[in-house]
């Protein structure tokens, strides 16, 4: 018997939610197929298993939490079960490929083929073909699935690539249960019990010690974005050119901003404030799976496309589940674009360890003053969260009004770029 653990995650991470296995007791695995897709505290991954053989033991059902060496599959090897050309690998080498998107870091693997083999969940009485899984992302939909009686597997999704929603859930909650009598309620019905675990309990940890370390401070101003939006139409009227979103033009005007005041890209560490050379600009992103923020490396260095290309790459992949956990840290300055939500503004929380947030509230008519007259004018505020161990009122403000300034006259920066 062969049994393998639950690997290093990385990321300093020690547990995993158990979101679906791919393979059931009796099944024949081969090297590298994936059996199980579990859910870090920052992304959805798919592990492999590094032997071959017959599945004895599947270690937990969807839902439970593993942590990290505990063990997850346990597998009958025995040269029978492989396919032709297939090599077991010994228990000291691993396949290489223990967790896909990290790898294991250890000795070469022997293998001249890597297969994957059928997928099938450890419920189902028959095998289902791969291109046949069902796509849900979150745990908390399967969760709710579940005790709502409802099959995923008779759901059409209506997210990307057929991804199963929450709201895909309801509205079949909603079709079974239409003309039914609800029961009396009772002292538990009144409860509903959620763990904070995974995204969820990281951006709580992240949050809360955010606020108990920093002493942060903030600044807002009241911005005229009525040329930015003209300045986007222009950009956009071009309907063979990429499209240019305003979180874009925003995130530009941030990154320059930073290069005049570099104290907000930075991080403490100890007694010393640390800024480094290049701005990896991370931006919130809310999906099914709670908040989570992106980041877009090297900001700094792309063009104004190449950055909402990166943006609305990474915001799909967010909404979706595929980010990777290194896609998910390693920022030094992050946007919060919470207009999106239909508010004004926000005391917004630093992302920890950073030292500084940018919010940005909706752009809604008002009335403004223009050469001694009173218009009406697209407004939006802009907020400020900053460490004041790192710098002071002035060099705070003087980055928040140079991002005004882009927004009420974007064409003088973009000209410069």
């Amino acid at each position: 018997m062969a049994v393998f653990k639950l690997p290093d995650l990385g990321e300093g991470l020690t547990e995993a939610e158990i979101v679906a296995w791919h393979v059931a007791v009796g099944d024949t695995v081969t090297i590298d197929q994936t059996v199980v897709e579990v859910e870090t505290a920052k992304a959805s991954v798919e592990v492999p298993v590094p032997f071959a053989g017959r599945v004895a033991t599947l270690h937990g059902a969807a839902g439970d939490v593993l942590t990290v060496g505990s063990p997850l599959i346990t597998v009958e090897e025995a040269p029978a079960f492989l396919e032709p050309g297939v090599v077991t690998p010994t228990p000291t080498e691993g396949s290489g490929n223990v967790l896909i998107g990290y790898g294991t870091g250890t000795a070469q693997a022997r293998r001249t083929r890597r297969g994957r083999g059928t997928r099938r969940p450890a419920s189902a009485p028959t095998p289902r073909p791969a291109n046949e899984r069902v796509r849900v992302v979150s745990p908390l939909v399967r969760q709710l699935a579940r005790e709502s009686g409802v099959d995923i597997h008779s759901l059409a999704g209506s997210g990307t690539d057929g991804i199963i929603s929450r709201a895909d859930v309801e509205r079949a909650i909603a079709a079974t249960t239409a003309g039914t009598p609800e029961a009396p309620a009772t002292p538990a019905a009144d409860e509903r019990r959620i763990p904070l675990r995974g995204v969820r309990k990281t951006v709580a940890d992240k949050l809360t010690r955010s606020r108990r370390e920093i002493p942060e401070a903030t600044v807002w101003v009241d911005v005229d974005a009525t040329a930015l939006l003209e300045i986007r139409a222009a950009l956009n009227a071009d309907p063979n050119a990429p499209k240019i979103s305003l979180l874009a033009l925003l995130a530009k005007f941030t990154v320059e901003g930073l290069r005049r005041f570099p104290e907000l890209n930075a991080h403490l560490d100890g007694d010393e404030i640390v800024i480094p050379s290049a701005v990896h600009l991370g931006f919130a992103a809310q999906t099914d799976r709670g908040l989570v923020v992106p980041v877009v490396p090297g900001a700094h260095d792309l063009s104004l496309e190449q950055l909402s290309g990166a943006l609305a790459e990474r915001t799909e992949r967010a909404r979706t589940g595929g980010l990777s956990p290194a896609e998910l840290t390693g920022g030094t300055f992050t946007i919060n674009n919470y207009g999106v939500f239909g508010v004004d503004g926000s005391a917004a929380i630093i992302n920890h360890p950073e030292v500084a947030i940018l919010g940005i509230g909706r752009i809604i008519d008002r009335p403004w003053i223009v050469d001694g007259q009173v218009v009406p004018r697209k407004i939006t505020e802009l907020t400020l969260a900053f460490d004041h161990r790192v710098c002071d009122g002035g060099t705070a403000g003087g980055f928040l009004r140079f991002v005004a300034d882009c927004v009420e006259s974007p064409l003088r920066l973009l000209r410069g770029l």
